[in-house]
């Protein structure tokens, strides 16, 4: 069993609450929403992804034979809560909105009505897998809306914080509209596009700089990529100019060449000059090494003439904004709303939709968050994705999601695509809505 699949994966406070919920006999239908509270302070606009992920984790939820016999002897639980669990499968509902969808603070992008432990236990994961891919989409997003042209490359699995989490970045960077990733894995496992170039260390490993560039071109003919920083950036752009030629005669055409330190900007202005002296116009400038959509930003205001970027550490940890004020709460329990009222933390009660109006210039306008069986203005953002445990439809596929975030991002708001922050977007709340908040409050004073 993959351990990403495990039961286990998940707090201890929810078997607690569950063995609770047994004790209790409490397993009327509950509703659950999974929403952000607010945006951080560098975005204005988040996309939602990791919707399938966690399609998968329901379908396939249970406690094998294994786990319950940990469980069993952490003494913790009764012999008849662990029988339960080795029973427990996930047969409920899920509304959401499709990945690549754009929202705001309060809008659920997810909902489960399901038994009360069904729908409890899988609050951890859940919020696992949605908060973190949707952190890299909504940067990925930001690198795409800044350099509209280039070719953006994910390459951060190093330093992710983990296996999976380098291959959901990679994912989600693909969703987001990145053109390749470098993850060899997540190549195969989501067909994303891959793309990847050489290291110091093949340049070293050579007796000089020319002789790394040919035995490179030569075993990766159909990909000749060449790293110029090494050793002095532009005499190594020199090289690569005398060296084409050689290379030409072997059938051999040099695709680009990457640079990966100092003044990319600069450096990248000599090489092209330099490039294109040497009859090479059609070589490609590549950059990486701490890029990110705000030094994005600075090459296209610089007018750098880089043709691609590989993006890695700031990118698959969203270094800026590495989580969201994220929760998954109880908004209905046993036919009857329920709202939490912490200070800071409170929510809207009951099962909820979200519409989205357009302006004469068809983008985005405003939305309203409304009950689910109010009517308002507007498209109806949340669908129905699982019944009984099982997906409505097919897994969806991540080219499917590319389409979405691009339309969504052509109805986008000017402002909202800028990197700064801009006036928030229009959340409006519903009638119905603040009346049934309004009468819970007053029936809990």
């Amino acid at each position: 069993m993959n351990e990403s699949e495990s039961a286990l994966l998940t707090d201890l406070y929810q078997l607690t609450m569950l063995q609770g919920y047994f004790a209790e006999r409490m397993e009327d239908t509950a509703v659950f929403e999974f929403f952000v509270r607010r945006l951080p302070a560098q975005r204005n606009f988040l996309v939602a992804a990791g919707l399938e992920q966690v399609l998968h984790f329901l379908e396939h939820f249970h406690f094998t034979p294994g786990e319950l016999d940990w469980l069993k002897g952490t003494g913790r639980f009764r012999r008849d809560f662990i029988e339960y669990l080795a029973g427990l499968r996930f047969n409920g509902d899920v509304h959401a909105m499709p990945e690549g969808t754009v929202f705001f603070p309060d809008e659920p992008i997810l909902r489960v009505t399901a038994s009360l432990p069904q729908a409890q236990i899988v609050e951890t994961r859940i919020i696992n897998l949605l908060n973190f891919q949707t952190a890299i989409a909504s940067k990925a997003v930001r690198c795409g809306l800044v350099a509209p042209d280039k070719t953006l490359v994910d390459f951060g699995l190093r330093r992710a914080h983990g296996a999976e989490a380098g291959l959901l970045a990679a994912r989600a960077c693909y969703l987001a509209g990145f053109t390749a990733t470098s993850d060899v894995l997540a190549g195969q496992l989501f067909d994303i596009p891959l793309s990847g170039t050489m290291a110091h260390s093949f340049v070293q490993a050579c007796d000089s700089e020319e002789q790394a560039f040919m035995r490179f071109a030569r075993a990766n003919r159909e990909n000749v990529v060449l790293l110029l920083d090494t050793y002095n950036t532009e005499t190594a752009a020199r090289k690569v100019v005398q060296l084409a030629p050689k290379l030409h005669a072997e059938g051999i055409s040099i695709q680009g060449v990457r640079l990966d330190s100092g003044d990319l900007a600069e450096h990248a202005r000599q090489v092209r000059r330099i490039l294109d002296a040497g009859g090479l116009q059609e070589v490609r400038i590549f950059a990486s090494g701490s890029i990110d959509e705000f030094e994005l930003q600075k090459f296209a205001r610089a007018g750098a003439p880089i043709d691609g970027f590989g993006i890695g550490s700031r990118l698959d940890t969203s270094a800026d904004a590495p989580y969201f004020d994220c929760a998954y709460k109880l908004q209905e329990y046993a036919g009857r709303p329920r709202r939490k009222r912490s200070e800071g933390k409170a929510t809207w009660p009951g099962r909820k939709q979200v519409f989205r109006s357009y302006g004469d210039d068809d983008r985005f306008a405003f939305d309203t968050l409304a009950l689910e069986n109010e009517t308002a203005p507007g498209t109806p953002l949340i669908v129905p994705v699982m019944r009984a445990g099982r997906r409505l439809a097919p897994l969806t596929s991540l080219t499917e999601s590319r389409r979405r975030v691009a339309a969504e991002l052509r109805r986008l708001p000017v402002d909202l695509q800028r990197l700064e922050p801009a006036k928030a977007y229009p959340v409006c709340v519903s009638p119905g809505l603040r009346a049934l908040t309004t009468e819970l409050d007053r029936a809990n004073q």
